[in-house]
């Protein structure tokens, strides 16, 4: 049986590729091959933008409550496929089913907040700035604005863009991980059946030839991405290089602070969830267990245990706590990490490299597998510490004190997301206010705001100056124009050549 071709969604079909490149994707939990995905050219995304851009003045030129209507007819039909969209994400990413589907759930929570964009594009309005004169403001859309999202979350991340984006006028080029692209497709079709018009929303698939070609492209106005350091700071310079407007969100290594009065079965919940889940890849999973005085004591008997019995498992068992890591390249990296962490002198207190994937389930032998991983006794000094290994890896640093904890936390280059388990309320206070971190949880292990309030971190995990979605994602969306007006009948006569003031 042929293998599958998944090609590109431009104008309101599918669309060949021109390029004749093709990357194979994988099922992570069985290694086997399930389709080839087009790799665009600069000549595909040239036909994506010109389709984004032809349909770009009927779209903002569409009342923002029938743009609304769309999102609304759209929202619908997502909640009637989202588990179609979560078993996708399962079978070519490789997360557990459960956690498929929160993550299906979250990218709603925005598109429940961009059918609100007729109130969120109100402007202001004062009377009377000066004689006969009123000053208002509105808000109006860039143009074609394009999105280039991870393979980690190949629903919530576009959906941390286009539904803000869309339903404030702009038209919209997604670019999705070539790793799980059929997401993406499948949602282009679900816009198209609410009733979006042709060329509104346009997905490319491809690698960095397409995210090149979208970075220079004369006609995208605004670029937003979620992936790596390395690359949101390529992507924030060539973009702004190119006149562009950039949100990029980079990388992280999330602390978990666990105080001596903590509750400690809770915080071992804690851990176990946002370090493992998703197999540790997620921009906000916890890295590093932070652990005050004599907590280390107190929890790193449960914690063993807790890592060794993580039910590792195909993520269509609906039983399944982690499942296999995404390809064979990344189970590589992360698998180097470990021999690394062992090297520098961390003390290796569970080792997944020895997980027998044929234990996964049936036809798992030739997964990309991985069991939950843990060190104890790590050093800031350690690459394991420093970096930002995206795998199921906790390592443990234990610190005297609390002001200790803020400062390791400060001083690392990342600012994601941070979280402090304790049951006092002055610690929590400070903790919230002192640390140099975007996101924060207070007894919380994993902080993602709501779609109202927006998703971004300080220092080297973001590049740009405004968040993804909320209020700043329709402000990042749109420009600002103010009117001043007056008629006739209140000018007085005689040119004025001072600078105007309220008369």
């Amino acid at each position: 049986m042929s293998t599958p071709h998944i090609q590109h969604h431009i104008g309101g079909r599918v669309s060949a590729a021109s390029s004749t490149r093709f990357q194979d994707v994988f099922n992570p939990a069985t290694g086997a091959v399930t389709g080839q995905v087009a790799l665009a050219n600069a000549a595909d995304v040239g036909e994506a933008v010109a389709a984004a851009q032809a349909a770009f003045p009927a779209w903002a030129d569409t009342p923002p409550i029938r743009r609304a209507r769309v999102m609304f007819k759209f929202l619908e039909l997502l909640n009637q496929k989202k588990d179609d969209l979560a078993r996708m994400i399962t079978a070519e990413h490789g997360k557990v089913f459960t956690d498929a589907q929160g993550e299906v759930a979250r990218g709603i929570d925005i598109v429940e907040f961009a059918c609100g964009i007729p109130q969120l594009l109100k402007g202001d309005f004062t009377d009377q700035v000066s004689t006969g004169m009123d000053n208002w403001t509105l808000r109006q859309p860039l143009g074609v604005v394009a999105g280039i999202t991870p393979f980690n979350f190949p629903v919530m991340v576009p959906m941390w863009m286009f539904p803000v984006a869309i339903a404030a006028g702009n038209t919209f080029v997604l670019k999705p991980s070539p790793i799980d692209p059929s997401p993406s497709l499948f949602i282009a079709d679900l816009l198209k059946q609410a009733g979006l018009p042709d060329g509104v929303f346009n997905v490319v698939n491809g690698d960095k030839e397409a995210v090149d070609a979208l970075l220079v492209h004369p006609d995208v106005k605004a670029v937003s991405f979620v992936g790596s350091t390395p690359i949101a700071n390529y992507i924030y310079e060539t973009g702004a290089h190119h006149g562009k407007r950039v949100q990029a969100l980079g990388g992280a290594k999330n602390h978990m602070v666990v105080m001596p009065d903590a509750d400690i079965e809770q915080s071992v919940d804690a851990l176990i969830g946002a370090a493992y889940g998703s197999a540790g890849e997620r921009c906000m999973a916890i890295s590093v267990a932070v652990l005050v005085g004599d907590a280390a004591e107190k929890i790193m008997p449960a914690l063993i245990e807790r890592t060794k019995a993580l039910k590792v498992l195909n993520g269509t068992n609906l039983a399944a706590e982690m499942g296999p890591i995404v390809t064979s390249i990344a189970h590589q990296r992360i698998t180097g990490y470990i021999e690394q962490g062992a090297k520098e002198g961390a003390q290796l207190l569970v080792d997944g490299r020895g997980f027998d994937g044929a234990k996964a389930g049936e036809g798992c032998a030739n997964g990309f597998w991985l069991g939950g991983t843990l060190f104890d006794h790590v050093t800031p000094d350690m690459r394991i510490y420093k970096e930002e290994i995206f795998g199921p890896v906790l390592s443990c640093v234990r610190v005297p004190d609390f002001a200790t904890a803020v400062q390791l936390i400060n001083d690392h280059e990342f600012g994601n997301g941070v979280s402090c388990f304790t049951r006092d309320g002055n610690v929590a206070r400070e903790f919230a206010r002192r640390i140099q971190v975007g996101m924060v949880g207070i007894n919380v292990p994993i902080p993602v705001p709501m779609a109202w309030h927006g998703f971004g971190g300080w220092k080297k995990s973001l590049f740009g100056d405004m968040h993804a979605y909320g209020e700043e994602g329709v402000r990042f969306y749109t420009k600002q124009k103010s009117v001043m007006q007056r008629w006739p009948e209140s000018i007085g006569k005689g040119a004025e050549f001072v600078m105007p003031t309220a008369k």
